[in-house]
């Protein structure tokens, strides 16, 4: 346990204080003990191998603010959707693709942070109880897909001695690597029957590691 609780406060407003210089979305927060402990325990939960975090509470309590702030702190790549009037399946599979090509093929440590006012279907949790469980989506790529996808990691399948002729194995890699590199958020609220059915028809939701925000 960090006893000198001091000189945590002021790190972590150092940390504050470089993302804001480095964003265009600054954020203005203050850090009280209890946001800097929530920020320690998304900090352990996404550097942990296959780390993913649900955080239940109230909208407007800082979940998305002081995950995006430990995401900062980790030097992860933060992914989000940005939701609007006509977005659909199709574009949320196409986001999917981005956001796992970056963990998988750019193998770049990556934070999904998504709240339930963006689930404007339920078939996205569907789709990520399915990363959750095994690191893909089903029918999520087609041939073209599949061929881009070898081409981009043929180099690095070589120096990993995998097969880069064999599809099979190079999306298995992929996979890997997604599992690896990809760290779900997931910000719910607890108010309503939506959150008690979402966790019965999706369990993998469960096995998070959770952080209530009461």
């Amino acid at each position: 346990e960090l006893a000198d609780r001091t000189t945590l406060k002021k790190v972590m407003d150092e940390y504050l204080e470089d993302f804001n210089q480095m964003t265009n979305k600054p954020m203005n927060l203050v850090l009280f003990a209890s946001a800097i402990e929530h920020i320690g325990r998304i900090s352990r939960v996404i550097n942990q191998p296959y780390g993913n975090v649900m955080l239940v509470g109230v909208g407007g309590s800082g979940r998305k603010s002081l995950t995006t702030l430990a995401v900062s702190i980790a030097d992860f790549e933060l992914f989000t959707i940005e939701i609007t009037k006509s977005y659909g399946m199709f574009d949320w599979r196409e986001d999917i693709k981005s956001m796992m090509n970056k963990a998988a093929i750019m193998n770049k440590p990556t934070v999904f942070l998504m709240d339930d006012t963006q689930i404007v279907n339920e078939s996205f949790l569907e789709d990520i109880n399915g990363i959750l469980n095994t690191g893909e989506v089903a029918n999520l790529f087609n041939s073209e897909d599949m061929s881009a996808m070898m081409e981009a990691l043929a180099k690095t399948c070589q120096e990993m001695g995998i097969n880069a002729a064999n599809p099979n194995e190079v999306y298995n890699f992929y996979v890997s690597r997604v599992r690896t590199n990809l760290h779900v958020a997931l910000c719910l609220s607890p108010i309503g029957e939506a959150f008690r059915t979402r966790l019965r028809m999706f369990p993998s939701l469960v096995n998070c590691c959770t952080i209530d925000w009461f």
